[in-house]
């Protein structure tokens, strides 16, 4: 039997799909959203710089990071989006600030002209994209500046003292300056999924979930890309079935044995050594399986498991990476959802 046109068909989808990644990837990192060199206020005082975000996102990647919520949709699904979480809490604080300026006790106790009037401005306000590409520099107006302060010492509480909603310890990140620097962090996320790109009426990335606060929703070509992209992904299944299915099977011409061959077997010396592999591999199943529940009840009931609190013990983060994607509790978002999609105003 010749397999050249399985070979060939073998090579063009690895160099079809390969150069999609390439292409796509390529793409996400030349139009990511800047980080910039320093953050400061209207009046010039520094609040934060580059390397602090950078150190952030390292200080949020050695609490679990991903495997504890996600980050622009991409994660775990236990604790919140912490870009979403980041930009919907800032955007309530700016809208509470304002409404208490105009004499109301909250955004919400305002008429329905007002919240509106006050919306707008929000999506103004936060879709301006202020960063100056000369001085590597974004300016941050007050209102956002004191948000960020309220929010930094929200998820220094939340990091400090532990969430069992969120699967997070007390005392997972207890260090006052590491938990500013992963504020940081969440900040400049939220920041990219909410500023409009450079001479575009659309922001840098997604949030997941979109906010409605500051107008993000998804793009006509989002829907119809993630559409295109699980139509394709079906009519590729449907193929395969198909073509197995049109292929000539022929039965094995040896009878059936009247007994199990493999209670006969008479195993050579490397067939031998190979044993404990094979229960080592079985040992691994069954712990794969054991995390997998244990990861599970942790998203459940925070740390425990069945009311044992084993998360003092095993935190989730250790036992999350240790069972596969399929298996685990909180599987990544889909995806299409790339750096590079947008949200028109």
């Amino acid at each position: 039997m010749s397999y050249k046109k399985l070979w060939i068909a073998f090579a063009l989808i690895m160099v079809i799909s390969f150069g999609v990644l390439g292409g796509v990837g390529y793409k996400a990192i030349n139009n990511a959203p800047p980080i910039p060199g320093k953050v400061v206020t209207t009046d010039g005082t520094l609040l934060f710089t580059g390397e602090t975000i950078r150190d952030g996102q390292n200080v949020w990647q050695s609490t679990g990071g991903q495997e504890i919520g996600t980050i622009w949709g991409h994660g775990a699904y236990v604790a919140p989006d912490w870009s979403a979480d980041f930009l919907h809490r800032q955007s309530e604080i700016v809208l509470n600030r304002w409404a208490s300026q105009q004499g109301f006790s909250d955004y919400h106790s305002m008429t329905a002209e007002s919240r509106a009037g006050l919306q707008g401005r929000l999506t103004e306000l936060t879709r301006h994209n202020t960063y100056d590409g000369s001085s590597d520099t974004i300016v941050l107006d007050v209102d956002r500046a004191a948000a960020f302060e309220e929010l930094a010492s929200y998820y220094a509480d939340v990091y400090g003292k532990g969430r069992d909603a969120y699967a997070i310890p007390a005392g997972a990140l207890s260090d006052p300056a590491k938990q500013r620097q992963m504020a940081t962090f969440f900040w400049w996320t939220a920041w990219g999924a909410s500023t409009n790109r450079p001479g575009q009426d659309v922001t840098y990335t997604q949030n997941w979930p979109h906010e409605e606060l500051v107008g993000n929703r998804p793009t006509g070509g989002t829907i119809v890309w993630s559409v295109i992209s699980f139509v394709l992904l079906l009519g590729g299944i449907g193929g395969m079935v198909w073509y197995f299915g049109s292929q000539e099977h022929r039965s094995s011409p040896d009878p059936m044995p009247r007994r199990d061959p493999l209670l006969g077997l008479q195993p050579t010396p490397s067939q031998k050594a190979t044993v404990k592999y094979f229960f080592v591999v079985a040992a691994l199943w069954v712990v794969q399986v054991a995390l997998g529940a244990i990861a599970a009840h942790y998203g459940v009931e925070g740390g425990g498991f069945y009311g044992i609190p084993l998360g003092k013990w095993l935190p989730y983060s250790v036992t999350r990476p240790g069972i596969s994607r399929s298996a685990s509790s909180g599987s990544q978002r889909p995806g299409w959802q790339l750096a590079s999609i947008s949200f028109p105003r």
